[in-house]
């Protein structure tokens, strides 16, 4: 686990490499997957058992690689609920990069027209 990708190049070759590994390694592709999928995000836990690797110690360190590169990020919530992990928009950037298909973006809740008034009717 002395190993990893930590940081995010400034290079456009070296870019291309990190992507690379990253698409190479099943557990991070398949976490920013999960990530994607999600429109909340998830929590350490939640990502732990979707992955079903039942290894706590391994999903963080798959936690900190994309961190650290600024694939995701860490959000609190003030209110009790439990800390989630979301994708960056690098992350989502980078996700399609790696797929090949652009990044599903989380469909947005879209408000009906309203209704004509009376002066606009007639």
């Amino acid at each position: 686990m002395n190993t990893g990708l930590w940081i995010w190049p400034v290079d456009t070759k070296s870019r291309g490499k990190v992507l690379r590994e990253v698409g190479a390694s099943p557990q991070l592709l398949n976490a920013m997957t999960l990530l994607m999928k999600s429109k909340e995000g998830l929590s350490n836990s939640e990502l732990d058992d979707m992955t079903a690797d039942n290894s706590n110690c391994f999903t963080l360190w798959i936690l900190r690689q994309l961190t650290s590169l600024g694939f995701i990020e860490f959000r609190v919530d003030l209110f009790g609920g439990p800390a989630k992990y979301r994708l960056t928009d690098l992350g989502k950037t980078s996700l399609g990069t790696i797929t090949g298909q652009p990044a599903q973006l989380q469909p947005q809740v879209k408000t009906p027209p309203a209704a004509p008034t009376q002066a606009q009717s007639g």
